[in-house]
């Protein structure tokens, strides 16, 4: 009995013995492995540098040692490493916003623009590379806050929209471009020009889009500079740039219009608007030059969605107009019969 018991005991014993000695063996193999992954951890910076404290790092630049100062960089490698791209000529400071509308003169002298601090400035830019260019500042009535600017009568007078309480507003500021007085010319500011004309609620309660402007020498036209306001609801005006008096109006009947363009001869005005269609205008010129009336003289269709901006060529003879459906489309307006809907 008794040595069969012990028999029995036997193999279960060995069993727990050698399962004992292989995980033994397992344990010491891992230990081994780990402690020679510690062993080839490199030194951490702070532990080769004990004496600095552990938020300062050293520096892996090499350090300059006397007598060896650093290199000299001269003005004009400094004026290099300003500028961002190599065709860059200038900078015109001054704005303390951004910058919603501009507007160059005929004669590229001077740059209106329009800031979101509620001033208008007007840069006298004669010489692109000069360093400092005098700054016209122009501050509106009280409560009033520009949204558009467009030159008149070449570079002399400013024309500029305005957003207030009761409804958009135009003002012609004259004399822009006089020579400052000796007080301002100290300052490198402009002398503050005085309002000329202005007209109040031009499109109701509605503010003005943008402005444009064109000299009228299509036709019998003398020259004089041809304005128009576009609203953000339907309605374009015609100005006179130095009389102020309203020209005529049109509508595009497209729920909302997105901006207007005038030809640079004065003869058509394009708007985009909500729908897919551009409207287009013809200013028509009395003999005594005076402007006759503004009719309707084509419809451009092609563009299977909104037209958000659109411009004229140099040459009056073409549209490019762009639209939410990713395409740019250039129509030739040049001899066409009017009142005709015009297709791609």
């Amino acid at each position: 009995m008794a040595a069969s018991f012990v028999s029995s005991l036997t193999a279960p014993l060995i069993s727990a013995v050698l399962g004992g000695a292989i995980a033994l063996v397992f344990l010491a193999g891992y230990l081994r492995r780990k402690r020679a992954a510690i062993a080839h951890i490199p030194p951490s910076a702070t532990a080769a540098a004990p004496d600095q404290p552990k938020h300062v790092r050293p520096s892996n630049q090499a350090q300059h040692k006397k007598g060896h100062p650093r290199p000299h960089h001269n003005a004009a490698d400094k004026d290099a490493a300003k500028k961002h791209h190599h065709l860059d000529v200038n900078t015109l400071r001054g704005h303390t916003d951004s910058v919603t509308a501009l507007h160059f003169s005929n004669d590229g002298a001077n740059l209106s623009t329009v800031c979101a601090d509620g001033a208008v400035r007007v840069f006298r830019i004669d010489d692109t590379s000069s360093k400092s260019f005098k700054i016209l500042r122009i501050n509106l009535p009280a409560g009033a806050h520009p949204t558009g600017v467009a030159f008149s009568e070449g570079s002399s007078s400013v024309v500029v929209a305005a957003q207030a309480l009761l409804g958009s507003s135009l003002y012609m500021y004259a004399d822009v471009s006089a020579p400052p007085t000796a007080q301002n010319k100290q300052q490198g500011k402009l002398s503050p020009p005085e309002i000329k004309w202005s007209h109040q609620k031009i499109h109701g309660k509605e503010s003005v889009l943008n402005l444009a402007a064109a000299q009228a020498t299509h036709g019998p036209g003398d020259g004089s500079t041809i304005i128009i306001s576009c609203s953000e609801a339907t309605d374009i005006k015609v100005w006179h740039g130095k009389s102020g008096k309203e020209l005529g109006t049109v509508d595009t009947n497209q729920l909302k219009n997105n901006m207007a363009d005038i030809s640079p001869n004065g003869r058509f005005i394009a708007a985009a608007a909500f729908t897919a269609d551009v409207k287009v205008w013809e200013i028509v010129y009395s003999k005594d030059s005076s402007v006759k009336e503004v009719n309707k003289a084509m419809q451009l269709k092609g563009h299977k969605s909104a037209v958000t901006c659109l411009c004229f060529a140099p040459n009056s003879e073409q549209i490019i107009t762009a639209s939410k459906d990713g395409s740019i489309r250039v129509w030739n307006i040049n001899g066409i019969n009017l009142m005709r809907t015009q297709k791609p």
